[in-house]
């Protein structure tokens, strides 16, 4: 950018502050110059909306005639400095060339519809909780807003409401410029301290914001505005919203899985809830029943063991590591020497190795050596995890007098 402040200053005329639904326009080039993104170039006038306030840059196409007829040249980027619109393209254009300009309509629209949304419900929750929008961005799937305090769930449902019954009262987004005298006496929100002239836009009863961005002409054309997930950030809240298109798509999308969830579960699409309850619970007793079998049946294998053994060894499966631990314990009140693997030859086995009859602390440093295992532990217990065929883990022990 350090090119272009040597270039003597000509403010763009910015045709989107006066018609934000303008898509083509004629221009001509007063500048253009290399830069790192390209050539920068400056036109006499632009709808091109330069990335700013949260929202960001309009792309699109410049076409002129040239010697191989109607050239097309891509807008990349588009940013302001000192009042100048600096649209980033590939190729050079050069001074005094003419141009029409198209802008992604529906780039734009989505960028109108989303910003006058987010102050919809910033200015609603500023009005109601006295919160301040400390920060907002909007990203390519969706928007989030931080907020000075904290919300509750109640509250944001609250605001969500108030900010679409504001989108179906259809009132007009006003966009002005009030002097230095009405601005002292408007009450309007404002994230630094502004000087100059002060662009105000006002949606009547819900918001009175300074804003550089774009917005619609009427609510009624924002469509839904819908957070769908929230979250502590500093000492305040982040919300995520979907507005217009996007909000639609999530909900189309939602209501198709909530129709294949209660085909699922046999029950009317506004009973998957009570479904899934139903189902948790009927999950939750059979889960028991299979710890209350579980424990039967590993009570039995440590029954079947007689007391006073030199050693039990076995080879599980579908046990979790508590269990393993547990059995390899109960063992070890009976037998001299006790382990329990569970896994299969393929992926390893986690094992406990239980003596009170030996130094097991050293016994499971030449084991993890000789099978490529890993763990630890003190006497009487270690526990770890080795990468080695049945096989080979009876062989081991076999070797070391265990068996």
């Amino acid at each position: 950018m350090d090119k272009m402040e040597n270039h003597e200053k000509k403010r763009t005329r910015q045709l989107y502050y006066e018609d934000a639904y303008i898509q083509e326009f004629e221009a001509a080039v007063i500048e253009c110059i290399p830069t790192e993104k390209g050539f920068g170039i400056v036109l006499d006038q632009t709808a091109f909306y330069p990335e700013g306030g949260g929202q960001p840059c309009d792309l699109g196409e410049f076409a002129r005639d040239s010697d191989d007829g109607n050239e097309r040249v891509a807008v990349l980027d588009v940013q302001e400095k000192e009042g100048k619109i600096w649209h980033f393209c590939e190729s050079r254009i050069e001074e005094g060339a003419r141009v029409h300009g198209r802008i992604d309509w529906e780039r734009r629209l989505t960028h109108m519809r989303e910003h006058s949304g987010e102050h919809i419900i910033s200015g609603i929750i500023c009005r109601t909780y006295g919160y301040s929008n400390i920060g907002f961005h909007m990203g390519k799937d969706f928007i989030t807003i931080d907020f000075s305090g904290l919300l509750t769930e109640e509250e944001i449902a609250f605001a969500q409401q108030e900010a679409n019954a504001k989108v179906m009262e259809n009132v007009e987004i006003v966009s002005e410029y009030p002097d230095a005298e009405a601005l002292k006496k408007l009450d309007y929100r404002s994230k630094k301290e502004l000087a100059g002239e002060v662009r105000i836009v006002t949606v009547p009863g819900a918001d009175c914001c300074a804003c550089c961005g774009t917005h619609v002409k009427r609510t009624g054309e924002i469509g839904p505005i819908w957070v769908i997930d929230s979250e502590h950030y500093k000492s305040g809240i982040r919300l995520t919203l979907l507005v217009g298109k996007k909000a639609l798509a999530d909900y189309v999308q939602k209501s198709e899985n909530n129709r294949k969830i209660s085909a699922l579960l046999s029950v009317r699409p506004a009973e998957t809830a009570l479904g899934v309850e139903r189902l948790l619970e009927a999950t939750e007793a059979l889960k028991q029943e299979y710890n209350a079998l579980k424990m039967q049946l590993l009570t039995q294998k440590v029954e079947a063991i007689r007391d006073g053994e030199k050693a039990a060894v076995l080879f599980e499966k579908g046990l979790s590591p508590v269990d393993v631990r547990r059995l390899a314990d109960s063992l070890q009140q009976k037998v001299g020497f006790a382990a329990v693997f569970c896994g299969d030859d393929e992926t390893g086995y986690r094992y406990v190795i239980a003596s009170r009859n030996m130094d097991i602390s050293a016994f499971g440093k030449s084991f993890h050596t000789a099978l490529n295992g890993r763990g630890g532990g003190k006497n009487p217990m270690i526990q770890g995890s080795v990468l080695a065929a049945r096989s080979q883990i009876e062989a081991f022990l076999e070797k070391n007098g265990i068996f």
